[in-house]
């Protein structure tokens, strides 16, 4: 169980601060049901409520300072992904998305990174696909590591395409 106050990364909202536990008093909401009211850190006028006993909810705590840290040292070594096929790619994509794991996001990131040099350098564009799924592995990833490292989110960007070199 979370606590309030305590920082979470769920689902698309990314970074959000559990902000209370408690029956919701809201037409739908079921009375008797326990809620975190979650706070998107990145989209302050947003309000989520998850049921506490939902027990297939792609919640967990932020990365702790030391593991960020250490995911940063590891992006040089950090695979990209395997594209098994460029007609089902995007289900590839999504599956990273929803993995709501750091690790997946920098493989992500880091592959449609040199994707889209690729691309560039032969004078093609960049697949619309491509740069929708490229800034939300960065806006993810780059949210909850700056919130932990205490950075600014752009500079952080800028450090972490740096190790893609």
């Amino acid at each position: 169980m979370f606590e309030i106050g305590e920082y979470v990364v769920y689902g698309n909202n990314g970074v959000c601060r559990v902000q209370d536990i408690t029956a919701l008093n809201i037409s739908g909401a079921d009375k008797g049901r326990k809620y975190y009211v979650l706070k998107p850190v990145y989209a302050e006028t947003s309000t989520v409520y998850l049921p506490v006993d939902n027990g297939q909810t792609a919640m967990r705590r932020i990365l702790s300072k030391t593991e960020a840290d250490s995911l940063l040292d590891s992006i040089p070594q950090t695979q990209m992904l395997v594209i098994r096929d460029e007609k089902t790619i995007e289900n590839q994509y999504r599956e990273c998305m929803r993995s709501n794991s750091c690790g997946e996001w920098i493989k992500l990131w880091k592959t449609l990174y040199f994707r889209r040099k690729s691309r560039l350098e032969k004078g093609h564009k960049v697949t619309a696909l491509d740069s929708r799924y490229y800034k939300l592995a960065e806006e993810k990833l780059c949210g909850e590591l700056a919130l932990v490292l205490g950075v600014d989110k752009e500079e952080l960007a800028q450090h972490i395409e740096g190790q893609f070199q």
